[in-house]
């Protein structure tokens, strides 16, 4: 049987040895940023990563193959070239029709779960999307997590999402929600929102003990690590408030719904914001990756133990 996904030969040098590895998402960098600011940032968050002695695996669909870890020219491609937007139900679609396409969370979580790797870092997770309760608009992101073994370290999910839904889902599935260095949930853009955490952590030690307790009492769940963007680079809480009200009125009078409104909601927040929004999402996708390279390294180090 051919083998589902294609390791780097640097990635599977590291797991192999044992050294720390992080997974990073493509659907970020094909789709959540703009060019050229997309392949700088893809550059630099594997940099951060290598500068921790952490081998950072980015993963994506290149012609219909899944590839966990990239090379430059991989890089390169989910930057410039124009590719689907791929979930777990996608991946088979696209190695059928050799077609590409930039990894979601949930499609990132299930590929480096498969590939051995357990820790992984992203912006902000998808959720429960608001008036799902008519829509039944939820991300893949939550019912993955609830079946794959990953850490992911978030600054929790967009505050265009409905937060309490999406924590309700997370409690359902099992999936442990754990703050670093705080116990309330933050959203993304912010540090903070109105929900409080049941458990935190003071550092990354400790959630590679959580991860070990997990592993150790039969769990096949993932955990969800929420990390707070820095306070000196977290949005002002008025502004944010009034740019997403605006946002949300412009997409009720532009009439759109479905799976469009979170796009264009993203797309419009930047606009109103003076590209705020933007630099604030860099911003605490750096922190995650800094974290996540702390928390592989503590993991490679209880592992090797």
């Amino acid at each position: 049987m051919t083998q589902p996904f294609q390791l780097s030969d640097e990635v599977a040098s590291a797991l192999v040895a044992g050294r720390p590895v992080v997974a990073l998402e493509s659907t970020i960098i094909s789709h959540g940023l703009p060019r050229p600011r997309n392949h700088e940032a893809a550059l630099e968050f594997e940099g951060i990563l290598r500068d921790q002695g952490v081998t950072p695996a980015t993963i994506a669909v290149l012609d219909g193959v899944a590839h966990v870890g990239l090379d430059a020219e991989g890089v390169r491609r989910i930057s410039d070239d124009e590719m689907a937007k791929a979930s777990v139900r996608d991946l088979p679609i696209l190695a059928a029709r050799a077609a590409s396409g930039a990894t979601t969370v949930a499609a990132t979580a299930h590929l480096a779960a498969m590939a051995g790797i357990r820790v992984f870092a992203t912006g902000g997770l998808g959720g429960v999307h608001r008036g799902a309760n008519d829509t039944f608009d939820e991300s893949a992101d939550l019912s993955t997590l609830a079946v794959t073994p990953i850490t992911v370290v978030s600054a929790g999910v967009k505050s265009v999402l409905d937060i309490a839904a999406t924590l309700e889902r997370l409690e359902t599935y099992s999936v442990p929600v754990i703050g670093l260095g705080t116990t309330v949930f933050p959203s993304f853009w912010l540090r903070e929102s109105a929900f409080t955490l049941e458990w935190s952590v003071e550092d990354e030690t400790q959630v590679a003990a959580v991860m070990a307790a997990h592993d150790a009492l039969g769990h096949r769940q993932g955990i969800v690590v929420a990390n707070p963007v820095p306070a000196d680079q977290a949005w002002e809480t008025t502004e944010h408030d009034r740019v997403l009200a605006e946002a949300f009125a412009l997409a009720d009078a532009a009439g759109v719904t479905g799976k469009a409104v979170t796009p264009f909601l993203l797309g419009t927040i930047v606009g109103l914001s003076g590209g705020r929004s933007l630099e604030v999402n860099l911003d605490l996708a750096r922190n995650n990756v800094r974290v996540a390279g702390r928390i592989a390294t503590a993991w490679a180090a209880r592992q090797s133990a």
